[in-house]
């Protein structure tokens, strides 16, 4: 039995979704005998078992919290207290967080400044997978085919050469937080306006209108293909966390040379980033039906429904197994 903080919450915009996800990371490590705590990144200490549940209880939301509510949550923050403090008296730390600070480095750093083995990436490796304009640089160089983009501001002729509709998105924030598919040119101003509210790098891609798939990567291997389908143009924050309003098919309709051909980009994506243990890569297929990569996620989300597990599972993975396997990754960091 290993002695595990599951640390969550944040104050980024993916706060509920991170929540949700610890809630069913806890149980599951309990359920195969470890002794798990939970911290809050904007508490001083861990949660108690009725702060715990009441927190980690609440539903994601159809939208994220307002920017207020994160201003709020982010006075009250104190990573590197919360690292220096109870954190280095456990085995290893599962982190549940999302966005920016969760997979943008931020908190891995802190963590290896302190010896303290945590699940995932490390903070080189998830700093750059955050960034999208980086990343995309990286798939480029590796062969890996992703739609083309370009950094804001962007010149005139840049944006003529992507093309209408185009998707403007903060370049270090997940879940689609600020992202808007622009299909006139008048529409450029607010939509930048708008991710840049969450970010100060904005880049421009074109948009490919296909289907839409995902590749879970666990023990850099990948897991089974799964296919989104939503009633949205865009697969955003209301269609992912909105139960019932999109569909995600696990293993994907498609034949085998489809499926191998995601896999292999899947696994050539966390390669090219310098990624460890697990991670879930994105795409969209062009108008050919050729598949095109979109991001990697470090810390995917983490409930039985996200699609992390939902990809293990086609491999026979369960929950608690998938959790239990991403822990002992990290324990054996330690050893």
């Amino acid at each position: 039995m290993a002695r595990i903080a599951v640390l969550t919450g944040g104050s980024t915009p993916e706060r509920t979704v991170a929540l949700a996800g610890a809630a069913k990371v806890s149980a599951a490590l309990r359920a195969r005998g470890h002794d798990v705590t939970v911290f809050d990144t904007i508490e001083p200490g861990p949660l108690d078992t009725e702060l715990e549940r009441q927190r980690l209880g609440r539903a994601v939301g159809a939208r994220p919290p307002s920017l207020a509510e994160l201003r709020e949550l982010e006075a009250r923050e104190d990573l590197p207290a919360l690292v220096a403090g109870d954190l280095g008296s456990h085995d290893a730390v599962f982190l549940v967080l999302h966005g920016r600070q969760g997979e943008g480095g931020e908190v891995q750093e802190l963590l290896e400044a302190a010896g303290i083995a945590f699940t995932g990436s490390d903070s080189r490796s998830s700093r750059l997978a955050m960034d999208k304009d980086e990343s995309k640089r990286r798939f480029r160089e590796g062969g890996i085919p992703t739609p083309d983009w370009a950094c804001w501001p962007a010149g005139q002729a840049e944006i003529e050469e992507l093309g209408l509709p185009l998707i403007v998105k903060p370049s270090r924030v997940g879940s689609t937080v600020g992202l808007s598919l622009m299909s006139d040119p008048t529409e450029l101003d607010a939509a930048v306006g708008k991710a840049l509210t969450f970010d100060d790098r904005v880049i421009l891609e074109r948009f490919l209108a296909g289907r839409e798939y995902t590749v879970g990567v666990l023990e850099d291997e990948p897991l089974g293909v799964g296919e989104i389908i939503s009633p949205d143009v865009i697969f955003d924050f209301h269609s992912k966390y909105t139960p019932g309003r999109a569909q995600e098919l696990f293993p994907a309709e498609i034949d085998e040379a489809l499926q191998s051909r995601f896999r292999e980009l899947a696994r050539a994506a966390h390669e090219a980033l310098a990624l460890r243990d697990f991670s879930r890569v994105d795409f969209r297929l062009d108008a050919k039906g050729s598949p095109y990569c979109l991001e990697v996620n470090t810390l995917p989300g983490m409930t039985p429904t996200s699609l992390l597990p939902q990809s293990a599972a086609v491999f026979g993975i369960s929950f608690e197994d998938l959790c239990d396997r991403m822990i002992r990754l990290a324990l054996a960091r330690s050893a």
